[in-house]
């Protein structure tokens, strides 16, 4: 087995054109003008607050300090360039403002030991930094387009501003987003489903209300819910619901809900609204609510007809909307937090017939019946919901967007 390895490592460092008298750091020549090159343009957007000792490299070429370097610019790659101190306190300082929120940062380790050991069993720098560098597309796309505009005599100094805070976004985004996947672009109001780089599906959407935003994270989608119920989370009866049951009871009947004690279950005791003590449970406060609030499968159901379930610590997810009119508007952040749906068959077909093993008739008819009933997935569908203010789409063509909960604010560079 070690000498399969040995020899794997031997054939990559051949293959690399790292070959020669590694120095005291285990630098070769090949690998010192390759990494030179990488930081000349500064390919990978990641030199960021290390310019100064780049320069110290370039005149002095001292490998201990490249070394030094090469560290910093694959942590930068890694985990970008954002001030992570300061965005934290910010997000802490919403939260304590009512505000929900929650950008998901996804950390790569980088440890020096590694990277040294690498560079000294001759791997080529790109190589070294391949395990670090964004799988996603927007990735190469904004830094290809960050270089031909700051090229350009009448560019708009904060138009660049604005690529490059996304361009660092795209590091923090899941290492592995796989081939096939839906992203939910926030500041845009679109969903794209995206296999093998080109979108085959788009669709606008509403997402959360600048106080209860949708959350920034990735999981994957496991099943769709066909005329589903909805389960009011306990966040949401306090915020927008009790105030309106503590007003009106029979509130509850005329939304198509019902209420439960302690259960989501349809089957499980009813409760009349009007013999609950509602002051309990004031508006600001947090904690369980023993009474669960669900609306029925109906065409009244503020789900729609579907929803697309990728189980989550946030309760948020896909679904259809009875308000369709809201489509029409430019801005559309009108939801509690989850993400509604303009083409909700549309993609329904794509999924039943790309990611499950049922037929598109059986599933029609499940639809007709008015029947709750789950989809399963077989196949993999990530589900990505994310925060572009500068994206370029399938067309290739860069697009800005209106900063809706703040981010371009609150992520401040360091550099």
């Amino acid at each position: 087995m070690k000498l399969k390895i040995l020899f794997t490592m031997a054939i990559a460092i051949v293959l690399s054109g790292c070959v020669g008298t590694p120095d005291s750091e285990g630098w070769r020549y090949g690998q010192k003008s390759e990494f030179l090159s990488i930081l000349k343009t500064d390919k990978y957007m990641s030199l960021c607050n290390q310019k100064k000792l780049y320069e110290q490299v370039k005149s002095s070429g001292n490998t201990k300090l490249m070394t030094k370097l090469l560290i910093a610019y694959t942590n930068n790659l890694a985990n970008s360039c954002i001030n992570m101190k300061s965005f934290k306190a910010s997000q802490r300082a919403k939260r304590a403002r009512d505000i929900d929120t929650y950008f998901g940062v996804n950390y790569q380790k980088v440890k020096a030991s590694d990277i040294q050991m690498k560079l000294k069993a001759g791997q080529s720098i790109e190589q070294i930094l391949q395990p670090y560098i964004p799988t996603t597309p927007q990735f190469n796309a904004l830094i290809e387009k960050y270089n031909i505009l700051r090229k350009s005599k009448d560019v708009n100094p904060e138009h660049l501003k604005k690529i490059r805070l996304n361009i660092e976004r795209t590091k923090l985004m899941k290492p592995m987003m796989g081939t096939h996947y839906t992203l939910v672009n926030i500041p845009e109001f679109q969903l794209r489903v995206i296999e093998n780089d080109k979108t085959v599906l788009k669709s606008r959407v509403i997402v959360g209300k600048p106080n209860m935003q949708t959350p920034v994270f990735s999981e994957r989608m496991k099943y769709v819910q066909i005329n589903p119920q909805w389960n009011v989370p306990d966040s949401i009866m306090r915020k927008s619901y009790i105030p309106k049951i503590k007003a009106n009871p029979g509130w509850v009947a005329a939304k198509g809900m019902e209420l439960h004690k302690d259960s989501y279950d349809l089957r499980s005791p009813k409760v009349n609204p009007a013999t609950v003590d509602w002051s309990k449970y004031p508006r600001d406060g947090k904690g369980y609510i023993p009474y669960k609030l669900v609306q029925v499968p109906s065409l009244k159901n503020g789900l729609g007809r579907m929803k697309f379930i990728f189980p989550n610590k946030h309760a948020v997810y896909i679904h259809d909307t009875q308000s369709k009119s809201l489509f029409k508007r430019e801005k559309r952040a009108f939801s509690h937090g989850c993400i509604r749906l303009s083409k909700p068959k549309t993609l329904l077909k794509h999924v039943t017939s790309r990611y499950s093993g049922k037929s598109l008739e059986s599933v029609e008819s499940w639809y007709g019946s008015g029947k709750t009933r789950h989809l399963s997935l077989n196949k993999p569908l990530y589900v990505h919901t994310a925060y572009f203010t500068a994206y370029v789409d399938e067309t290739g063509t860069l697009k800005l967007f209106n900063d809706v909960y703040g981010y371009d604010k609150s992520q401040r560079l360091t550099f």
